[in-house]
């Protein structure tokens, strides 16, 4: 989902980089995996870096900080959760660059949905609790029945 908003709305062209969480983690390895998929499929945008910022704010500030120095040049960021983003978003400030790089997070967090809002942050990728629940008490269910697990959950991306 990312991966296909950032694609959109660079119109198939760019430089891109991504915050990573912690590293080892299934939300790091998952959401990296999915997005780096997802973005191949797009051959005029490249992922020039990845950078670890173990899903904190603090980091993602610093991290994207270097990265701004290293490369000048990138359209847009992927943060694997919205604290990285978060912080992304101020280096960004800092270097006067926003408004020109496109930063998408994940979780849809308060601070995050509030800097959607205010067009600082061009989407979150928001996780659905009620769907997670309903979909956990259906398992549990098919779990008495087959003695099997298998939870599929559908996301959906915040912009505005």
């Amino acid at each position: 989902m990312a991966a296909d908003f950032i694609a959109q709305a660079l119109k198939g062209k760019g430089k891109v980089v991504m915050l990573i969480g912690i590293p080892g983690t299934s939300a790091a390895r998952d959401r990296g995996a999915g997005f780096e998929a997802q973005l191949k499929k797009y051959p005029g945008i490249q992922l020039v870096a990845k950078q670890t910022a173990n899903f904190n704010r603090a980091e993602g500030l610093k991290v994207m900080e270097n990265l701004l120095q290293a490369y000048p040049d990138i359209d847009a960021v992927f943060a694997q959760n919205d604290e990285m983003a978060l912080g992304a978003i101020e280096a960004i400030k800092a270097a006067k660059k926003l408004g020109k790089i496109i930063v998408v997070g994940f979780d849809a967090i308060p601070d995050a949905l509030e800097a959607v809002k205010k067009g600082e942050m061009a989407a979150t990728v928001a996780q659905q609790p009620g769907l997670m629940g309903e979909l956990a008490v259906e398992k549990a269910v098919d779990y008495l029945k087959t003695k099997t697990v298998y939870i599929p959950v559908d996301l959906k991306l915040v912009t505005k």
